[in-house]
C-alpha cells in the first residue's frame, strides 16, 4: 500500500463478547509491525469506562470535572468531561494511516461485523462485510453479504487497505 498521508478508517460492530476488541487488537499489531501508524477509538455507550485508577492524581484531577491531560516522555493521555465528535478524535490523533473503530454505528465509514457463536442479524444493515469463524453456519447467512475468516489477521486486513475510508 502507499503511505502518501492518507488516513483511512474502519469500523468494527458486533455483539458483546464477540471478539471485537481482540481482533481491532491484533490488526493493530499486525500493521504497526508493517510500518504504519495506527489510532483507535473505541466507543463506550454505557459511560463504563473508568480513567486511571482510584487513588491516583490523575483519577482525582478527573474527579474534580476538570478536562485531564497527562503529558510523559513516551505518551500523552487526554481525559475530557464532556462528548466529542468523532471528527474532533480524528484531528487530535493528528498523523496516522489507519483509523480502527470500535462501535459506533452511525458514523458512516466502511463497516467489519464481528460474530461468533450465534448469528445477530440486526447488524446486517450496517455492516459491509462479516468476519465469523467456523461456529456460524454460512447458510444462515444472505448470499450478498462479504465473508471473512475472523482467524484470518491477513485476509481482513487486505480487506481494510481495499475498503477503508480515507478521513
Amino acid at each position: 500500500m502507499n503511505k502518501q498521508n492518507k488516513r483511512l478508517a474502519v469500523a468494527f460492530t458486533g455483539p458483546s463478547n464477540s471478539g471485537k476488541t481482540t481482533l481491532i487488537e491484533q490488526i493493530s499489531i499486525v500493521l504497526h509491525n508493517e510500518g504504519f501508524k495506527v489510532a483507535i477509538v473505541k466507543h463506550d455507550p454505557k459511560d463504563k469506562a473508568k480513567f486511571d485508577k482510584e487513588g491516583k492524581d490523575s483519577y482525582r484531577f478527573s474527579q474534580t470535572g476538570a478536562d485531564v491531560a497527562i503529558l510523559s516522555d513516551t505518551r500523552t493521555t487526554l481525559f475530557k468531561q464532556q462528548r466529542s465528535e468523532i471528527n474532533d478524535v480524528i484531528d487530535m490523533f493528528g498523523h496516522f494511516d489507519f483509523l480502527l473503530v470500535e462501535g459506533l454505528k452511525t458514523i458512516p465509514l466502511p463497516r467489519i461485523c464481528v460474530q461468533r457463536e450465534a448469528l445477530n442479524q440486526n447488524y446486517f444493515e450496517v455492516s459491509d462485510s462479516l468476519a465469523i469463524d467456523e461456529s456460524i453456519d454460512k447458510e444462515q447467512i444472505p448470499k450478498d453479504m462479504n465473508i471473512l475468516d475472523l482467524n484470518n489477521i491477513n485476509q481482513i486486513i487486505q480487506w481494510i487497505k481495499n475498503n477503508a475510508k480515507e478521513v
